[in-house]
């Protein structure tokens, strides 16, 4: 587009030709006050408080919706710019409330900040102020609505970033209001942005309301633990305890975004019930004891296990949400014992292709590149339930390119997809497999005999030619394969499928992955089959399938429930209650764990250790501890760490988490040739099988399982009985809506 030469208060800068002066303002670090801007919404300019003195022009002009031009001179501090800036400051406070003693917002409120510099200390209105009724939209965030300046700011996210427009404008002038037109809780998974958006308090996070003020807290910076995009956040923090948790910014992942799901579930570790030390049980019954006893409890019976009944007597299921650090300790502690059943994979069914794993799943392209694509092919994938923050790349996507769906449901996206292909799910195969066919016939390159042979038989529809058509012309374009097909019972059959559509096509591959760390747990040697840094295992132990159909007589449990967070649901009920031993690491005390577990560990939730996350473009993030663990708990390394050294397993000598992970990423350094898998063509493919239960987004994780407010929502209630919701005396009553209404929505 070109530069032009611009001069902002004696400042000579280079500007784009076609951006804002606003833009370039902040770009050279010269502020201006404004309310309704914001960089990553849709230029308003109704609250006219970004006016600034351009020469040649007889009125000041709002530097957000004004152009730069070649020779422009701006000047921000002149008195025309001044004093029309006082003037529109004066106006936005004739009506709003003197309240900020008692407001959330006061502390960081952006009309607080900015009075302080245009205002006035006296008022030359003595007229009534309007008041507004505020609307109750959900558990999520708390409205005042006389506190609204009509900035628009919520408005505008809902309708271009989230494509769900739920906020809206009603009433003109000073009779105009904010709010969801029809009475009603708010639905979408990345409503909480509009807390961050709002530049007063009209808008604030319920679960921390009167909690404590912006200047008391401590914010310490961590990454979300929940999806594999290694969303960043900070964690804001008052006197050991948690108040809230909030985007920070990256461009390359969330940009300044977080779900409500990052934004809300510090409250399980708040308002559940808490491991606060570690417990035994005796006789049926459950026992406080010292940790020394614990350890010793849990190691001696261990070691004791492993002689007497063998060393592929025990299991150890991991989640995938756990660090890399306690992923890969958790692995070198089962291993040291002699056993190889080790498993992070609790969604998976299929493991008949397991050995040809890639190194780490992954996607071959940075998280940012989705939004440019030209045509994207979702396999088995729902963004909004399973990565929402992925949903608004693909949403921008769609302005030039387009995004393709074969999956077993219908997709409930803010976005045009076409072609959308759903069946049931033991048809996905077929439908993949007509895309393939579709591109050998379009192929124009020599395509192999044996391919071609494969699929000589497969018929392709007209949607299966226009996916493939779409992949193969396009530059920018990509095949992603979603948790339902990465679950799928012939989840080695489609991602194979997926990566030869990939190949055919010359489209990158990618891989959506549950949980915030399975590329972690890849690399941490936390599965059966291999060990540290993809280097195969002499001993290929037991897969979660096996460990939990079959049945072990010992488990050792880290950060899971598998009754609730595995495919194998019932069958986990039962192995888990017939096994002689259960040793279960845990930051919570309630669960259907104290039936069947023996020992309860208490470990640090998410906001209470340090570590690091893997997410699927490979980028490694550690984090440290914002506050303490509640009780006796203690990080789940260093419970590791000390159950190693009872057990007498050597090289556990670790004073960091640091330490754990530099040893690792040094032997991932210093491997000599770093393993790439491949999927080898299966020699029939075959369908059928079902996929496991879809969890919904707030069911995913014990995290949010046990966040009152996210429960509450309309997305979380289908997982609560209404008598449930009733008996949440920690909620109350006046921040419920209508439980039937919302159970009902």
């Amino acid at each position: 587009m070109g530069t032009v030469t611009i001069t902002i208060d004696g400042q000579e800068l280079i500007a784009e030709s076609g951006s804002m002066i606003i833009e370039v303002a902040d770009t050279a670090g010269v502020s201006i006050p404004r309310f309704c801007y914001h960089k990553k919404l849709s230029v308003a300019a109704n609250c006219r408080m970004c006016l600034v003195d351009v020469s040649n022009l007889p009125k000041a002009v709002p530097a957000c919706a004004t152009p730069v031009a070649d020779g422009m001179k701006v000047l921000t501090q002149s008195p025309k710019a001044i004093s029309a800036q006082k003037s529109i400051m004066e106006f936005l406070l004739i009506n709003h409330p003197l309240d900020c003693p008692i407001c959330d917002q006061g502390g960081e409120c952006e009309l607080q900040d900015i009075s302080m510099g245009y205002g006035s200390d006296i008022s030359r209105f003595t007229e009534q102020k309007r008041v507004v009724k505020d609307k109750n939209i959900g558990p999520l965030i708390e409205t005042d609505m006389t506190r609204c300046i009509h900035c628009t700011r919520c408005v505008r996210f809902g309708t271009e970033v989230v494509g769900l427009r739920e906020l809206g404008a009603t009433g003109r002038g000073e009779h105009m209001e904010i709010g969801t037109f029809v009475e009603k809780s708010l639905v979408s998974e990345l409503a909480g942005n509009v807390i961050d958006l709002c530049p007063v308090g009209a808008l604030t996070a319920k679960p921390s309301r009167y909690k404590a003020r912006a200047w008391e807290l401590a914010a310490t910076e961590s990454i979300s633990p929940h999806d594999c995009l290694g969303t960043n956040v900070e964690v804001h923090h008052r006197r050991g305890d948690v108040i809230r948790v909030v985007p920070r910014e990256n461009e390359s992942i969330n940009e300044v975004w977080i779900s409500d799901r990052d934004r809300f579930s510090y409250e399980s570790l708040n308002k559940s019930k808490r491991l606060t030390q570690p417990m035994i049980k005796k006789n049926g019954d459950w026992q406080k004891c010292d940790w020394e006893t614990a350890l010793t409890f849990a190691a001696d019976n261990l070691k004791a296990m492993v002689k007497n009944k063998g060393k592929e007597s025990l299991g150890a299921l991991v989640s995938p949400n756990s660090t890399l650090e306690e992923l890969y300790l958790t692995q070198k502690f089962i291993r040291g014992l002699g056993c190889h059943n080790i498993d992070h994979r609790l969604r998976q069914i299929d493991f008949s292709t397991q050995h040809d794993d890639p190194f780490y799943p992954k996607i071959d392209f940075a998280i940012a590149d989705l939004e440019d694509m030209d045509a994207t092919l979702l396999v088995g994938a729902n963004p909004r339930q399973e990565q929402p923050l992925l949903s608004i790349r693909l949403r921008k996507s769609t302005r030039y390119g387009r995004v393709m769906s074969i999956a077993p449901f219908e997709l409930n996206e803010n976005f045009r997809i076409h072609p959308q292909i759903s069946m049931h799910s033991s048809e996905l195969t077929t439908h993949l497999q007509g895309v393939v066919a579709a591109l050998i016939e379009q192929q124009k390159e020599p395509i192999s005999a044996t391919l071609k042979d494969l699929f000589a038989e497969t018929s392709a529809t007209n949607d299966h030619r226009v996916i493939a058509n779409e992949l193969r012309i396009n530059d920018n374009a990509c095949v992603l394969v979603g948790q339902s097909a990465l679950e799928h019972s012939n989840s080695g059959h489609i991602r194979w499928l997926a990566r030869t559509i990939s190949r055919l096509s010359g489209c990158k591959y990618g891989e959506l992955t549950h949980g915030a760390n399975s590329a972690g747990a890849y690399l941490a040697g936390a599965i059966p089959h291999r060990l540290t840094v993809g280097r195969d295992s002499d001993h290929c132990g037991w897969n979660t399938q096996q460990m939990l159909q079959k049945g072990l007589p010992g488990y050792f449990l880290f950060n899971t429930e598998p009754e609730l967070d595995s495919s194998y649901r019932d069958a986990a009920r039962v192995s888990l209650l017939k096994a002689d031993l259960v040793v279960m690491c845990s930051p919570f005390a309630e669960g259907e764990f104290l039936e069947y577990a023996n020992v309860l560990l208490p470990i640090a939730g998410f906001t209470e250790t340090s570590g690091t996350f893997v997410n699927v473009e490979g980028h490694w993030q550690s984090f440290t501890a914002a506050v303490k663990a509640k009780g006796e708990a203690r990080p789940g390394w260093k419970v590791l760490r000390v159950l190693a050294n009872l057990c007498d397993i050597s090289g556990f000598d670790y004073n960091s988490s640091e330490e754990i992970r530099d040893e690792l990423r040094n032997k991932l350094d210093n491997a000599s040739e770093a393993y790439v898998g491949h999927l080898h063509n299966p020699d029939k493919l075959e369908h059928g099988g079902e996929s496991p239960r879809v969890l919904t987004i707030y069911d995913s994780d014990m995290l949010v399982r046990r966040s009152p407010s996210l429960q509450l929502s309309p997305q979380g209630v289908t997982n609560w009985r209404r008598d449930q919701i009733q008996e949440l005396a920690f909620f109350e009553q006046r921040q419920v809506i209508d439980i039937k209404e919302v159970a009902d929505a």
